[in-house]
């Protein structure tokens, strides 16, 4: 049970120090073992963290993995913890919904939205890696859009944009 116990462990320091999406592919060259293998340690993993009380997670999607906040903890480390990609203002968080869940979407629209200019904001979103230029050719005249990041992803705990929770009407 010792290999077991060290490959799971090996994992998880693999997940941890890339902070980021790894392929199951790259997993089992990392560690040596078959992607089949992996597959079930990680729904072990899974599991682990799923059933005790910790304050990350292992999301899975599409095979790739990637160890995260759970989400029910983010308002604990939301302005108590230093954490630098975190601190967004209202006007960031407003920008960064309205990209999340309208993407690609052109700096106009969202302005149209907002009702306020956005540069700066738009600006110190690219700088955090939370948001991208996407390129879009349905857009007049090649509008520059923008799209989340893996990082977005990463940073909220969501495994894709299939888990952003369901717009309220009104």
């Amino acid at each position: 049970m010792l290999i077991r116990d060290e490959l799971k462990a090996a994992i998880e320091a693999v997940l941890f120090a890339r902070g980021e999406k790894v392929s199951l592919e790259e997993l089992s060259q990392i560690v040596g073992f078959t992607p089949r293998d992996i597959k079930t340690i990680m729904e072990e993993i899974q599991g682990d963290y799923n059933q005790k009380k910790h304050g990350i997670q292992v999301i899975e999607d599409n095979n790739t993995y990637v160890m995260c906040t759970k989400p029910e903890y983010h308002k604990v480390l939301w302005g108590r913890v230093k954490i630098y990609h975190q601190r967004l203002t209202a006007p960031a968080l407003e920008t960064l919904a309205i990209i999340a869940y309208q993407q690609p979407v052109s700096r106009g629209e969202i302005e149209s939205i907002r009702g306020v200019r956005c540069d700066k904001t738009i600006h110190t979103l690219l700088e955090k890696r939370l948001i991208q230029e996407a390129e879009n050719k349905t857009k007049p005249f090649g509008a520059a859009c923008y799209s989340t990041t893996e990082e977005f992803l990463r940073v909220f705990g969501l495994a894709s944009l299939n888990d952003l929770p369901e717009l309220e009407e009104g």
